[in-house]
């Protein structure tokens, strides 16, 4: 050292493995007095620069405290130290010995800390200081050191555009949105950050400082952890997140970290990234405002005076109901109790059946959720609310840019009490062609959990073997079965034999014998008349032990007579929607039934006067789908004729609208019915009801007939739907098919005459989820997954659209399709806890580009 500098002094450094950073606030005046603010703990670095401060250090005890403090002042007063300074020591965590390091001769970026626990003005004190005050007097602002208390706890993080997925580079650019946090016990210090302001690369990234105040550690992490969710900061990238990891993560709470904590955590970098619901929301507000929705434009509007719909609200303790007597009996004993029941039991139907038949499946989240609650408490004698499944799984997704997962779990929370029920259409799932039997499986355990109970399960053809598979699926899960029984033609018709007593019982035996715990009558048409009704219920108790349930359509305006004579016929439960969603091509009025069986052996026991307040409610709801509604105004034996599904009604007349055949719809129907015949006299249900009417839709719009249909001279470029079912896609039709048909559809391919899901290979599930999620460039939950595997590109489209709008189920469904004017404002629920207030203050003028500013 001698030979190099001249001097022969050398430094010695201590290694301390694992140090932390610990600093001592003091202030001295030109008087030679000198007093310390207490400790502050700065280990929670990023290459030796400090990330999170506390005061007082929480991990030192009071005697150590006390020691630290007094190396800090004997420095400040050998040095006759004047002003603020920092003297910056490191403690051995193992040891706790102390080692000096330096002095900061300045106002510290994290003096805020020891303002907040020590209510000294650091800056203003240093200002009196040298102007020549002297500390201990009142115009000094800093008292004596005996004067001198800790009150409580402080914690400070810097928010920063420093981004830690990109090494922590200083992002820059606009800032587009930015929200403090605010409350008790919460200090802000910033100035250059707020909406619109340009953050350049040249200088220091630093945004805010946020400061917590609490009496505990704890309570301080809580309060700070509440202030970073709250900030919204968007159009550069922060550290917020980052933040968030630390001050949450255990060793943080239990003080056990170190200076090198960051460096030794990976598990900070894996970090949630910020949804920006908010932003996201306003994009949509702004775009459904300006532009309007694609499913109402042209369409008609809701009356301008109709009346908010207002939930009957009733408070107080949830009853046990169905599902609580589900989990306690088990699938077997519980319907072994329906079967023993003297009142009839009743399904719910307006929360999916009521709406997909009347408004071509349209209902949203929103309006649903709202009510599940009211029934919870006021009807818990129901069976069952019927709420999702069948089309309104895929239509959540692609019409209503909603999650139809999400609804399922929102209706279970509010309705804890009550069954469940989806309609599952057998190997189809919820789609409209055949999965492997494992995609099946899949979303029949993902359903389970997310909340079913009850699972109708039924095929399009009646072809037991295409149910197998899902029946087990569901009975692995512990939930109820209940295998449907498809209704069409008329067992006291002659003409109609196909379809007669024998075929039906027969059934219901095969479906016992697979694994049924419920036996379902699904009269999806509605075609089945009380006559009928009473001979086929009574058949069906003598031929199995099953109870019944009997499911039908009021398109013919007579279904509540049949209701009522299956019900005197021995059916143990039935299907009927609520009043204001009833009749039509829906079904039966459930505040109707509930009055004719009011006081006789069999009354299902509901409260009639809350039947009537839902209904209210659901009235009001409706007024908003004016949209949707079909122009079917009043009952139509018509369907006698074609035996159109229900549920298929309204969605094959939008349809015929969007093709031009609006006016020409008894052509639509009657051709419905020649096609039927065509295809051999089929049962017509969700996916072939479906392939019936493409090609009624076809044949209208091409001038064709029956004859020039099957005219082997003719080519005819049949639907591709048709080709899929004639080939075997969908399973076999009773008797077959029309051999002559079926040649030509299929033009030598050879038919399928197995079940076609046993020749579908399994799916690669863990193939196809890596592939999904490369794509979407996240990771899936087994929901998601699901919704990907029965509709591929409609749920890629939803997962873009929620990218792009956020979570659009939260808005008012007036919002939703209609948009906001000016001045008005919304309450937006977007989780518990957490409500945003978004009023619409204005409209630009038309740019040049033909864009219009929307301001919030």
């Amino acid at each position: 050292a001698k030979a190099a500098f001249g001097k022969d002094e050398v430094y010695l450094e201590k290694l301390i493995e694992r140090a932390r950073h610990v600093e001592v606030q003091v202030l001295g005046d030109i008087h030679g007095n000198a007093v310390h603010l207490f400790e502050r703990d700065c280990s929670i670095q990023r290459r030796n620069q400090k990330v999170v401060e506390r005061a007082p250090a929480p991990y030192l005890s009071e005697e150590l405290r006390q020691e630290l403090c007094g190396y800090a002042l004997k420095i400040a007063r050998e040095t006759s130290y004047i002003g603020a300074g920092t003297v910056e020591f490191l403690q051995d965590a193992d040891t706790g010995k102390f080692y000096f390091i330096e002095v900061n001769p300045r106002i510290q970026v994290e003096h805020t800390v020891t303002e907040q626990v020590t209510g000294i003005d650091i800056v203003k004190a240093q200002i009196h200081i040298l102007d020549g005050f002297a500390i201990g007097t009142k115009e000094s602002g800093v008292p004596a050191q005996k004067d001198i208390r800790l009150n409580g706890h402080a914690l400070q993080c810097r928010i920063t555009t420093e981004d830690p997925e990109q090494n922590f580079i200083p992002d820059y650019g606009r800032i587009t949105a930015y929200r403090e946090a605010a409350g008790f016990g919460i200090r802000l210090d910033g100035g250059t950050a707020y909406s619109g302001a340009v953050i350049t690369r040249f200088y220091d990234p630093l945004l805010e400082k946020v400061t917590a105040w609490a009496p505990t550690p704890g309570e301080a992490i809580s309060r700070m952890n509440r202030a970073l969710r709250e900030f919204r900061i968007r159009g550069v990238a922060t550290n917020l997140t980052f933040l968030e990891a630390i001050i949450n993560h255990p060793r943080f709470a239990d003080n056990s970290y170190t200076t090198k904590f960051i460096d030794t955590t990976p598990e900070l970098f894996e970090q949630v990234k910020r949804q920006d619901r908010a932003t996201k929301l306003l994009n949509y507000l702004a775009d459904v405002s300006v532009n309007g929705h694609p499913e109402t434009r042209g369409r008609p509007m809701p009356k301008a005076n109709a009346a908010a719909p207002v939930v009957p609200y009733l408070n107080g303790h949830i009853p046990d109901g169905s599902k609580q007597r589900l989990d306690a009996l088990g699938p077997e004993k519980f319907a072994a109790w329906m079967r023993e029941q003297r009142q009839v039991l009743v399904t719910d139907t307006t929360m999916r059946d009521g709406h997909q038949s009347l408004l071509a499946t349209r209902m949203r989240t929103y309006d649903i959720v709202g009510i599940a609650g009211t029934y919870a408490r006021a009807l818990p004698q129901l069976l069952s609310l019927e709420c999702w499944g069948g089309a309104t799984f895929d239509v959540a997704m692609r019409f209503l840019t909603e999650d139809p997962w999400e609804r399922l779990s929102k209706v279970r929370e509010a309705a804890p009490n009550l069954l469940l029920q989806m309609l599952l259409r057998g190997a189809n799932g919820v789609g409209y062609t055949n999965y492997p039997d494992n995609v099946v499986q899949h979303f029949v355990k993902q359903a389970a959990s997310g909340g079913v109970d009850l699972f109708r399960v039924f095929d399009c053809l009646n072809w037991v073997e295409n149910m197998r598979v899902a029946m087990d699926a569901v009975g692995a899960e512990g939930k109820l079965v209940e295998a449907a029984i498809c209704y069409t033609g008329d067992i006291l018709d002659p003409a109609r034999a196909k379809y007669d007593l024998k075929y039906y019982v027969g059934l219901a035996k095969e479906l016992e014998a697979a694994g049924a715990h419920i036996i379902a009558v699904k009269d999806m048409a509605g075609l089945l008349k009380p006559a009928a009704a009473r001979v086929l219920f009574k058949a069906l108790r003598e031929a199995t032990d099953l109870p019944i349930h009997f499911h039908t359509h009021d398109t013919s305006g007579l279904s509540a007579a049949t209701v009522l004579a299956a019900v005197e016929s021995g059916a143990d439960a039935i299907d009927a929607a609520m009043d204001s969603f009833s009749g039509n091509t829906s079904q039966p009025c459930l505040g109707s039934i509930v009055e004719a069986l009011k006081g006789t052996e069999r009354d299902p026991g509901l409260d009639p006067q809350w039947i009537r307040h839902i209904s209210f409610y659901w009235e009001a709801v409706r007024n908003q789908y004016a949209a949707f509604e079909s122009d079917l105004k009043g009952p139509a034996s018509e369907v006698y004729l074609h035996e159109m599904p229900g549920g298929q009604f309204t969605n094959l007349k939008e349809q015929a609208r969007s093709l031009g055949l609006e006016t020409r719809w008894h052509e639509v129907a009657q051709a419905y019915h020649d096609v039927n015949l065509m295809f051999g006299d089929i049962v017509k249900v969700t996916p072939s009801s479906k392939v019936v009417g493409d090609m009624a839709l076809m044949m209208v719009s091409q001038d064709l007939t029956v004859a020039d249909v099957e005219n082997p001279a003719k080519d005819i470029a049949f639907p591709d739907s048709v080709v899929s079912m004639l080939r075997g896609d969908l399973g076999q039709s009773p008797g077959g098919w029309p051999a002559a048909l079926q040649k030509k559809a299929l033009k030598g391919e050879k038919p399928i005459t197995v079940r076609p899901g046993s020749l579908l290979k399994p799916a690669d599930l863990k193939a196809s989820r890596k592939d999904i999620e490369t794509k979407l460039e996240r990771k899936l939950s087994e929901y998601e997954f699901a919704s990907w595997l029965m509709y591929p590109k409609v749920f890629t489209d939803f997962a873009a659209a929620q990218e792009t709008y956020g979570p659009v189920s939260v808005l008012p469904t007036p919002t939703y399709f209609y948009g906001m004017k000016s001045e008005d404002e919304i309450f937006l629920d977007i989780e518990k806890g957490k409500t945003l207030v978004v009023r619409c203050q204005a409209f630009g003028d038309v740019d040049d580009k033909g864009m219009v500013t929307v301001f919030f």
